[in-house]
């Protein structure tokens, strides 16, 4: 291998690639792994292939980094087989090599609330994916507590941005950018919490640089709007019709998950996507300065 990274980003995902790309652009010698070596063609990002599960080989490939950015993902329907294994064995090289453990994770983690969701709020979710969320945060918890190694994880909303995958972009923006009938899953018209990838890969970076981040999660900066005013606005900008958009229903969610099990999964997080689901960024726009990029920023994008 080349001369050592001081930045390993595990996962070539839009946020992990826009990661790197931030990394590398501020000078950092930075190492990307993913399982099939793929990522973008920059002079200070050394792609990897290797798979993260095998925890011997994955440990080599930290030796003297200073930080590891854990933004993997397995296929959404598999989380709880196959996310905890994936996540002890980083977390285990990441004790090895001595570095620090910055986790890209989201808000399913949390408890139902009515309120605005906030780093305080109790993580006793009761849905199969959100239990597996908390889990592996809990997980890197007790390893900082206990001083094996220093973590923080950085908390996402539904994505927005180049290659981001989130039912929005699945569902929603092709249709609009093609002036066709758009089928949304959820109330269109209820406010969420939306992250745009370049935010929260300046979230990270900016949490991995700063003694006061260790120990706990943070929201990355959220961009709140409705679905029919991000459909709108994409629209506008595309030189599109006026969206037209439409509920799914069970029997198109069902049609779906013929051809991929993602969409099956849909229900299960539908709380988030049927009424307002709000989440407080407070915390990192007052201590890091951050905030969120336009909405029109986002998708311009």
């Amino acid at each position: 291998m080349a001369e050592s990274a001081e930045s390993v980003v595990i996962g070539a995902g839009a946020t992990g690639v826009a990661t790197a790309r931030l990394l590398a652009d501020s000078g950092k010698r930075v190492r990307l792994i993913t399982r099939s070596g793929s990522g973008p063609d920059h002079l200070g990002i050394e792609r990897i292939a290797l798979d993260a599960g095998r925890t011997d080989e994955l440990a080599e490939a930290l030796a003297g980094s200073t930080t590891v950015f854990n933004a993997a993902m397995t296929a959404y329907h598999t989380w709880p087989e196959t996310m905890p294994p994936l996540f002890t064995s980083i977390l285990a090289a990441t004790e090895r090599a001595g570095a620090d453990y910055v986790m890209l994770g989201n808000h399913y983690g949390y408890q139902q609330t009515t309120g605005p969701v906030t780093e305080r709020t109790p993580m006793t979710p009761k849905t199969r994916k959100g239990r597996v969320r908390a889990q592996l945060w809990q997980q890197a918890k007790a390893a900082h507590d206990e001083g094996r190694v220093r973590a923080t994880e950085v908390r996402a909303g539904q994505y927005l941005g180049p290659g981001a995958v989130s039912p929005f972009t699945l569902l929603v923006a092709p249709r609009v950018r093609d002036g066709e009938l758009a089928l949304v899953h959820g109330n269109p018209d209820a406010a969420h919490a939306f992250s745009y990838t370049e935010d929260v890969a300046a979230a990270l970076v900016a949490v991995s640089g700063d003694e006061r981040a260790w120990g706990r999660g943070w929201h990355a900066p959220v961009i709140t709007t409705t679905l029919r005013r991000a459909a709108t606005d994409l629209a506008e900008l595309h030189g599109a019709p006026e969206p037209r958009l439409e509920p799914l229903t069970e029997r198109d969610l069902a049609l779906l998950s013929f051809a991929d099990p993602l969409w099956r999964e849909f229900a299960e997080m539908s709380y988030m996507s049927e009424r307002p689901f709000l989440v407080d960024d407070s915390d990192i726009r007052d201590v890091f300065g951050l905030k969120p990029s336009t909405l029109r920023e986002a998708l311009a994008a």
